[in-house]
């Protein structure tokens, strides 16, 4: 899906890591809730209250999920899974775009 319709679009960004990671929020009139954003470069460390779907749009990243030794390259167009309550890393290589969907299992 490239875009979203009928939403309401938060104005104020989350900023995280010094302004190297930013995402907007869109709410939908099911409840549901997504942010989209861009990573810079870098290794970082996020925590999850709820469980998480990411789906890359672009660039260039691994993660290295909870309960994981290896790290993961995610393509562009695909996502990965993160459970609620839990840490992942990621690693940007490349700016990345992002969407990310919050579950409620």
């Amino acid at each position: 899906m490239s875009k979203f319709d009928n939403v309401t679009v938060l104005k104020e960004a989350s900023v995280y890591f010094d302004g190297k990671v930013t995402s907007r929020t869109i709410l939908f009139a099911d409840g549901s809730k997504k942010t989209l954003g861009i990573m810079m470069p870098g290794e970082y460390k996020f925590g999850t209250e709820l469980a998480e779907n990411m789906e890359m749009q672009s660039g260039d990243v691994e993660v290295l999920l909870p309960g994981e030794t290896e790290w993961k390259a995610i393509p562009n167009g695909t996502s990965f899974y993160v459970p609620a309550n839990s840490k992942f890393d990621i690693n940007v290589k490349h700016i990345a775009d992002y969407c990310c969907s919050y579950l409620t299992e």
